[in-house]
This record gives C-alpha cells, sequence and structure tokens, in this order.
C-alpha cells in the first residue's frame, strides 16, 4: 500500500496478487471512506504504511461485512470525494486498485494570487508541467533513472527563471512527486488561465540508439475533435469562452456561435504555438542535439486545449545512455531550462497579449515586413484589422515588400 499526496488530493495505491473485487462507502462523525476487499484472507501490516500528506489520519482494519473478505478503512480528516477503480497488470506493476481522495474546498494560493491581479498590466501567466510523477515514473533510463525526476527538476529550473522576469509569472500544474492525470493538466491550466502550457518530458525507445531532443505542438486533428466534444458539454462554454459564454443559451442555433468563438480561439492558439515552437526549437538547438529539427504535431493527451497554447518538449531519450547521464547533470539541466525560458521571452516579446505588462514593455508602433508575411498575417499578430492597417497606412493595395515600415495602430 502506498501514498502519494499532492496540495488538493491524495492518491492511494493498493499492490494486489490477483484484479480486485470491491465496494467502499463513506462515513461521517468523523469522517471515513470504507473498502471492502473480497477473497482476501491475508492481512497485510496497515502498520508499514507511512502516512503522507493532510488528507489522511490513519489506515486500519475493521470487522469485515463479509467470510473471506478484508474491511480497510481510511480516516480522513475531512469530508472528501473519491474516484476508485482498478488498473490492470502494466510493465513492473502488477493488479492495483487506486483511490484518489480530492479536496475541492481548498483554493490554491496561486489561484487566489492570480484572481486577484488587476486587468490592466497584468503578467502572463505560464503553467509549466512536469511529465509524470508519483505512481507514473515514467520511462526508465539503463542506469535506473526515473523520467519524472527529470521532468520535475527541470520544470522547477524554468518556472524559477520564467519567475525571475518582470511581466511574466510561472507555476507549476504539480509541486511534487505526486500524479496528476493527463486529461486534468490542461484543465488545471485553465483555471490558473494560463496564457502558456509548457510539458517537460524525457523520450524513450527500445533500442538506446536514438537521441536528442524535440517539440510537439496540438495536431489539428485533435483540436477539432476537443472543439467537437466541447460544443456538446454546455457547463464548460462560460469556461472556455469567459464572458461570451455567459450570454449563450443552450439552443440548436446558437451553438453555432460557440463554435465560431472556439474556432477563433484555437486559431489563436495553434498560430502561437506554432510561433513558439520555432522560437524552441532554435533556442534548444544552440544547447543540445535536436532529434527533429523542426516542431512536430501530434494527438498528446496534454496537448489537447485548442484554447490554450501549448507545447511539449521532449529534453533527450533517457533510454539513451548518454543522455540518461547528461539530464542527470544540474549543468546540462540549467542549459535546457535556461533555452525554454529565454524561447518564452523571446515570443511573448515579438507577440505581447494585450492588457500585459509585457505589451506595455515591448510592443512597437512599427513592424517591418518580414518574407513571408502578408497584411493578414501581420493583423491577426497585433491584434488588429487588415482594413486599419491599410487606413493608418494610406495602403492603396495589399502588396507588401520585404523591409517595408509599417505603422501599427493601436487597438
Amino acid at each position: 500500500m502506498r501514498i502519494w499526496p499532492s496540495p488538493d488530493s491524495t492518491r492511494v495505491v493498493f499492490d494486489l496478487a490477483d484484479k480486485p473485487q470491491y465496494s467502499y462507502f463513506f462515513l461521517q462523525n468523523p469522517h471515513r471512506l470504507v473498502i471492502d476487499l473480497r477473497d482476501t484472507n491475508k492481512k497485510f501490516d496497515l502498520g508499514k504504511t507511512f502516512i503522507k500528506g493532510d488528507l489522511i489520519k490513519r489506515v486500519r482494519y475493521s470487522k469485515p461485512e463479509y467470510a473471506n473478505s478484508q474491511r480497510v478503512v481510511l480516516d480522513l480528516t475531512k469530508a472528501l470525494q473519491a474516484g476508485i477503480f482498478s488498473l490492470k497488470p502494466i510493465g513492473n506493476y502488477g493488479n492495483r486498485l487506486v483511490v484518489d481522495l480530492t479536496d475541492n474546498s481548498q483554493k490554491t494560493e496561486q489561484t487566489a494570487k492570480k484572481e486577484a491581479l488587476s486587468i490592466g498590466d497584468r503578467d502572463i501567466i505560464i503553467a509549466v508541467d512536469a511529465g509524470h510523477g508519483g505512481e507514473d515514473p515514467g520511462s526508465i533510463g539503463p542506469s535506473g533513472l526515473y523520467e519524472k525526476k527529470v521532468t520535475y527538476q527541470i520544470s522547477q529550473k524554468v518556472t524559477n527563471l520564467i519567475n525571475a522576469e518582470k511581466g511574466l509569472a510561472a507555476y507549476m500544474v504539480r509541486t511534487g512527486d505526486y500524479y496528476v492525470d493527463v486529461n486534468k493538466r490542461s484543465v488545471i491550466a485553465r483555471k490558473h488561465k494560463a496564457d502558456l502550457l509548457i510539458s517537460i518530458h524525457a523520450d524513450a525507445f527500445t533500442s538506446p540508439q536514438p537521441k536528442g531532443a524535440s517539440v510537439w505542438m496540438l495536431s489539428l486533428r485533435r483540436a477539432n475533435t476537443e472543439i467537437g466534444r466541447w460544443i456538446e458539454q454546455t457547463e464548460q462554454h462560460g469556461e472556455l469562452l469567459g464572458g461570451a459564454g455567459e450570454i449563450i443559451v443552450d439552443t440548436q442555433n446558437e451553438k453555432y456561435l460557440a463554435k465560431a468563438l472556439l474556432d477563433m480561439s484555437m486559431d489563436h492558439s495553434i498560430t502561437t504555438s506554432y510561433a513558439l515552437s520555432q522560437e524552441m526549437v532554435d533556442q534548444l538547438s544552440k544547447v543540445t542535439y535536436m532529434h527533429k529539427k523542426s516542431p512536430q504535431t501530434a494527438s498528446l493527451g496534454v496537448l489537447k486545449s485548442p484554447d490554450i497554447p501549448s507545447l511539449l518538449i521532449e529534453t533527450g531519450f533517457i533510454s539513451n545512455p548518454t543522455e540518461e547521464r547528461k539530464l542527470n547533470q544540474r549543468d546540462h539541466q540549467q542549459k535546457l531550462s535556461a533555452a525554454i525560458a529565454k524561447a518564452i521571452k523571446n515570443h511573448f516579446r515579438k507577440y505581447p497579449p494585450e492588457g500585459t505588462l509585457y505589451a506595455s514593455m515591448y510592443r512597437s508602433t512599427d513592424h517591418i515586413v518580414a518574407k513571408g508575411e502578408s497584411l493578414s498575417v501581420i493583423a491577426k499578430r497585433y491584434s488588429t484589422s487588415v482594413s486599419a492597417l491599410r487606413q493608418v497606412n494610406q495602403l492603396k493595395s495589399d502588396m507588401l515588400r520585404i523591409g517595408q515600415t509599417l505603422k501599427i495602430p493601436q487597438s
């Protein structure tokens, strides 16, 4: 039996010889979770279990209701919600019964700080997600290095570097060695109103030869799938659309309005992710070998939010003995972290969101036309319109020349 605490939840894992047959219920005064395990004769010494976190007081046995069964009682510190499910054997793990205890009454200090920010000149919020954690070690290197350890250490360094920059504020999606469901990571980022989600990982392969870092972004196919799913979940409209969601009534016609608004949000997210991914590849290539020399797209679980620009960064192959040693070195981790933080700074200095301190500090009123740019591309970048660009620059056509200076109208 193992216990993995997190800031607002605790995961309890029972390692079992066979697939569990179980039932459970809550009791109050005092608060308890009671779990009945069928076909269980041998008692495990619960005194060996180290109680961690603030949600569980102790774990003990009680008189079972059925013969040939065991009743395990978790004495809780308060009323909690529980998700209980079994897992099949995989890798080094056998059958498991997982209990996720959640305290929905808690409000993190970071959330409170975010809500207290003023509307004008706010910080740009970066969610830094350390891959895997707790019960999920991720990939394991030849010498036994866990991916979850590497990702957490690099994420900490990235977070510290970003927080040292005026106008940027970073927080870690997981703040310790515990498991966060892949699908929940983007939900946590959204609750914190993140402008960007960066997920840190370390790649692995069946042979030791592959090496190098890579940068991944959300595929359009996955983005469109999520858009369609959200349209059917009307309770998420307000959350995904902000104030616009409050005026959308769930009628068949207004679903098209929600779809249009979400499509616009997706366009912004994909455009931002792609621009940042190019900058990220450029910066990482200066400090490490790149397995993929251009940004890649994938339908990965953590990259599932069309409304939040998101990148997944594979920092190297932990299955490669040489890279495993490097990924465990503080100096190499610092170089990777500095490259990631610099890419984020460079990107938002070029394209700061409206209403942020970065926009006040770095947004220029002039733009020099680069190769491949059009009026529509420039208009989207500065959150203005093509007609406004034409008017302020007295343009008679949409033809531009490389090096041409354009005035950017104030939004």
